[in-house]
């Protein structure tokens, strides 16, 4: 399957399987992309979720093959299941991680940006390559850039269209840290089986808080903050956490 899911526990991971294209994206896949993280929103059972791809590339974005020829109507069914997949990212409650691999361009970028976390191994590179074809940054790239390192560095890096390695991404906070590339997933399922440990509830939440952060001024984020937090004070997992500190062990969260 070019889209497949495995399960390790409380861990998803979402691998993307078209090595012999760099696991660039078929107008197919895009639907199976979505609809992935769109049934991961409802498997309880998962806490934290993985991002890859195969064969040592994430993703060389969209399949160049089905670019050009097509009329209006294509081309917006073509970018509305794009964006379909970025929301689906974005809006899991869940924590998200990057295992991103040699090849993270164009649209594959966006998925990465997406995600929580980025883990870039030391053969991942980064580059906006629309302006190789004549077209301008989709699924939402430029927002996404523009919320992580700002305005200028986020024009250089959509202008000039240059590969970004692994070391460059960490600096400019792109990614979290780089991983020698036979260790990548070891380290990605670590960081997601620590994520899966934290409370549900919680954790969805303030994925919540930071979406809000970067679309709301500060007077609406403390309104909304103000509903949140005492929602949070009645879970069971709250009352778990003050109980595990009190008795100086670790908590057990359930998600409820």
């Amino acid at each position: 399957m070019p889209i497949e899911i495995t399960h390790d526990g409380p861990v998803a991971t979402v691998t993307i399987n078209r090595p012999e294209k760099k696991n660039a994206i078929t107008l197919e896949m895009r639907e199976m992309f979505a609809k992935a993280f769109e049934g991961l929103a409802e498997h309880n059972t998962t806490r934290a979720v993985i991002l890859t791809g195969s064969g040592g590339s994430f993703c060389a974005g969209m399949d160049v093959g089905e670019m050009g020829a097509h009329d209006i109507t294509f081309s917006l069914t073509k970018i509305r299941r794009l964006h379909r997949i970025v929301r689906s990212i974005m809006n899991l409650r869940k924590p998200v991680i990057a295992a991103v691999d040699g090849h993270c361009v164009g649209a594959g970028w966006s998925f990465a940006l997406a995600c929580d976390l980025i883990l870039a191994s030391d053969t991942a590179k980064f580059a906006q390559i629309f302006g190789n074809i004549g077209l301008v940054p989709d699924a939402g790239a430029v927002w996404l850039l523009n919320q992580q390192i700002g305005t200028m560095r986020a024009k250089e890096l959509v202008y000039s269209g240059r590969l970004l390695g692994a070391e460059e991404a960490v600096s400019l906070g792109l990614a979290l840290e780089t991983v020698p590339s036979g260790d990548l997933l070891d380290r990605a399922r670590v960081l997601a089986q620590s994520l899966a440990s934290r409370p549900p509830l919680a954790i969805g939440m303030a994925k919540r808080q930071f979406t809000l952060a970067q679309t709301t001024g500060f007077d609406s984020f403390l309104e909304a903050e103000t509903a949140m937090q005492p929602l949070m004070s009645q879970t069971a997992d709250h009352k778990e956490g003050v109980s595990a500190f009190r008795e100086g062990r670790p908590p057990d969260f359930t998600g409820t």
